[in-house]
């Protein structure tokens, strides 16, 4: 499996807090089948003020040391940024760094806040897609209007973005109510691809494995194309030593 979501990089956001941590959530990723990681800090302004020079130095001291401890698990680097009035400058100077491609599109990992959709959102999308930019709307299904107001969940998937679901929602994790919400979306093939979002080894750990049976025990086709084949081509032209 791909994973395309992940904040395994050490001391830079609310994920692992050191390369030691890093390390076991990098075993943890294996041990659940993956063998591509994404890792996509935060960049949200003021609290995680996250850039690629922030970032680079952090994934090579990462990617190295797997070298060293033989783990088999390859890595690119990526972000998931915060919805902000920024975005457009930030875009303009080249400082978002994207997952990669999809149909000749970048491809950008979107994160609402967890309380509301904010407004503005589906203009800042339509701009994005005119600008060859693809938003991959980060975990919808934790987010708490979206879960009252299902409706709404249409008017996203109006604009044509992607949707990436956490793994753990799927298994339980965040309690019912997500859980019923995301395996609707996933009955319904309203998820494009479903991603670990991992954050440590306990509380918020590497949930891909017992997700992916899941699916695959409901639609097996389906789920290799949302846990393999659709993260598979978005790291397809990227190179893990950029």
């Amino acid at each position: 499996m791909i994973d395309i979501h992940s904040h395994i990089l050490p001391g830079i956001d609310d994920g692992s807090r050191s390369l030691s941590m890093s390390l076991e959530m990098a075993k943890q990723a294996v041990e659940n089948g993956i063998t591509h990681m994404i890792c996509t800090p935060h960049i949200h302004s003021g609290y995680f003020d996250n850039s690629l020079k922030t970032i680079k130095p952090v994934f090579h001291e990462l990617q190295h040391a797997l070298i060293k401890d033989k783990i088999p698990l390859s890595l690119s680097y990526g972000a998931e940024v915060r919805v902000s009035e920024q975005i457009p400058e930030w875009v303009a100077n080249n400082a978002i760094p994207f997952l990669g491609t999809l149909n000749s599109k970048k491809v950008l990992l979107l994160e609402m806040p967890h309380s509301h959709v904010p407004v503005g959102v589906e203009m800042l999308i339509k701009w994005l897609l005119s600008k060859n930019i693809l938003p991959v709307i980060a975990h919808p299904e934790r987010n708490r209007e979206l879960l009252a107001e299902p409706l709404k969940f249409e008017r996203l998937r109006n604009t044509h973005a992607l949707f990436q679901i956490t793994a753990g929602s799927l298994t339980g994790r965040f309690g019912e109510k997500v859980q019923g919400f995301a395996r609707s979306l996933v009955e319904t093939k309203k998820v494009h691809i479903v991603a670990s979002d991992t954050h440590n080894l306990t509380k918020r750990p590497n949930d891909m494995r017992e997700a992916f049976q899941f699916v695959s025990n409901t639609d097996a086709e389906f789920a290799k194309k949302i846990f393999v084949t659709t993260p598979s081509l978005i790291i397809s032209a990227v190179n893990s030593d950029k």
